[in-house]
């Protein structure tokens, strides 16, 4: 039996820049449940914000929030869809 997903946006900001390659790791090993990311550099706080599309398991989200967010100088957070189909029960799309 296929695991519900659920879509959510994680949203990332970097400030210690060394820690972009263990960012991009981590993004890289839930690499099958990214949807699609953005990455803008924002010169004038020297910090990097990252914002992450996923279609994942909600525990598979939660993993990834939380080793983003043990990272030294890395802050995140997740909004999640309010259900797994984005349809309204008895609503045609």
């Amino acid at each position: 039996m296929e695991q519900e997903t659920r879509i959510a946006v994680i949203g990332i900001i970097v400030e210690d820049k060394q820690m972009a390659g263990e960012v991009n790791e981590l993004l890289h090993e839930y690499g099958q449940f990214i949807i699609g990311r953005m990455g803008l550099p924002y010169e004038k706080k020297g910090i990097n914000i990252i914002s992450v599309v996923i279609d994942a398991p909600v525990n598979s989200i939660s993993a990834l929030s939380g080793k983003l967010g043990r990272l030294p100088g890395v802050g995140v957070k997740a909004l999640y869809s309010k259900s797994g189909t984005g349809k309204q029960e008895g609503r045609e799309p």
